[in-house]
C-alpha cells in the first residue's frame, strides 16, 4: 500500500466528564456516555442505561443480534438523534448541549464507514472524498493535498479519477474510508464495513481498519461477522434488548 504522511487526530485536552470505569477507560475518553436510555415516543425502549467509554487509540467491535440496540446506539453518537436519558460525550463536547448548527462540526471529529459505502455515483473516487471537505467550508488549497493523503492510506491514488461504478466492492469502501478520514477524525464509527464483501475481501478492510488504527485513530465497529470478532480478540461490547452484557477483550459470543 503506498505510505502517506500519517494522520494526527487531535490531541488538545477538551473538557469533559471524569471517564467511566470499565475496559476502555485506561486512555483519554473519545467517547464517553453515562446512564444512556433511549425510548421513542411509540413506547419502544431501545437501549437502558449505558454506560460507556471509548480511550484514544481503541479498536472495539459493537456486537448483538438484529434489534439489540446497535443502530440506535450509533445515530445518537453522530446526533442523529438525542438520548432520552443521561449523558452522552464526544472529544470532551456534551451532545445534548451542541446547537443544531454546530453539528456538522462536530461530525467533522467523527468519521462514518457504512456497509452500503454511499458513495456519489456521478463523482470520481476523488471527487467523493473531496466532497467531504467541500460541504464544510475547508478552504480550497486545503483538499486537494488532504485528499490525496487519504486516498494514499487506502491505497487508492491509481485509482483516484474513476468512477464508483467501475471499481469492485472492495475499492468502494475504501473510498468510503478514505471520505471518513479525510477530516483526520479522532474516531472512526464503521457500520457493518464488510456487510457487503466477500470473505477475502472483508479481511482486506479489516486490516486497513486496523493500519489506521494504528496512527491513533479510535475505531468502533459494528458487525455481525463472528469470524472477524473471535480471530482478533480486541474489546468487544456485546448489546442485548438495549442493555450492555458483556464489555471485554474476547470473542463474538460469550466465554464461560
Amino acid at each position: 500500500m503506498t505510505t502517506a504522511p500519517p494522520f494526527s487526530p487531535a490531541t488538545d485536552p477538551a473538557p469533559g466528564p471524569a471517564p467511566v470505569q470499565g475496559a476502555g477507560s485506561a486512555a483519554r475518553p473519545v467517547l464517553a456516555l453515562r446512564g444512556i436510555g433511549k425510548t421513542y415516543p411509540n413506547g419502544k425502549v431501545a437501549l437502558r442505561d449505558v454506560d460507556l467509554v471509548l480511550g484514544e487509540g481503541e479498536f472495539v467491535f459493537l456486537v448483538g443480534p438484529s434489534g439489540a440496540g446497535k443502530s440506535t446506539l450509533l445515530r445518537l453518537l453522530i446526533r442523529d438523534e438525542l438520548p432520552s436519558a443521561g449523558e452522552l460525550f464526544v472529544d470532551g463536547r456534551d451532545l445534548a448541549r451542541v446547537p443544531h448548527r454546530k453539528v456538522p462540526e462536530l461530525r467533522r471529529k467523527i468519521g462514518i464507514v457504512f456497509q452500503d459505502y454511499k458513495l456519489l455515483p456521478t463523482r470520481t473516487v476523488r471527487e467523493n472524498v473531496a466532497f467531504a471537505l467541500e460541504v464544510t467550508g475547508t478552504p480550497r488549497g486545503r483538499i486537494r493535498p488532504a485528499v490525496d493523503r487519504a486516498l494514499a492510506v487506502v491505497g487508492l491514488g491509481a485509482a483516484a479519477d474513476q468512477l464508483p461504478t467501475t471499481l469492485s466492492g472492495g475499492e468502494q469502501q475504501r473510498t468510503a474510508i478514505a471520505r471518513a478520514l479525510v477530516h483526520e477524525p479522532r474516531l472512526i464509527i464503521a457500520d457493518e464495513p464488510t456487510g457487503n464483501l466477500d470473505p477475502l475481501i472483508s479481511w482486506e478492510i479489516i486490516q486497513l481498519l486496523l493500519r489506521i488504527n494504528e496512527l491513533g485513530v479510535t475505531v468502533l465497529m459494528a458487525t455481525h461477522n463472528a469470524d472477524v470478532v473471535t480471530s482478533l480478540r480486541r474489546r468487544v461490547v456485546a448489546l442485548e434488548e438495549g442493555r450492555i452484557v458483556r464489555d471485554g477483550v474476547g470473542g463474538y459470543h460469550r466465554e464461560d
